[in-house]
């Protein structure tokens, strides 16, 4: 089935084996689509293979590390730790004798 889709740069797809892709670059006068993997695998088709491609629409994906080469444990910051959830008025803490 090909796709019906008209390349646009930004917009995510996923391909019939189950590949993540970005369209990262489009150039109207060689007719070429540049495509970024979620993995971070960069492709440059033709747009006759575009047009053949069988394509779904997709959100861009939550997890932005794909591309980044980096674990989770990378990421600098404590996902799962939460903020406290009790809130305190500060001028609690002022002497109100005066």
């Amino acid at each position: 089935m090909a796709t019906e889709y008209e390349p646009r740069i930004g917009d995510w797809y996923r391909t019939a084996t189950g590949d993540n892709f970005e369209i990262v670059a489009l150039d109207i006068d060689d007719d070429t689509v540049d495509l970024q993997y979620f993995d971070g695998t960069v492709e440059e088709i033709d747009l006759d293979t575009w047009y053949a491609l069988d394509l779904e629409a997709i959100e861009p994906p939550e997890d932005w590390s794909g591309s980044l080469d980096i674990e989770r444990d990378d990421y600098g910051v404590d996902l799962e730790l939460r903020g406290s959830d009790q809130r305190g008025n500060p001028l609690d803490s002022f002497d109100r004798e005066e």
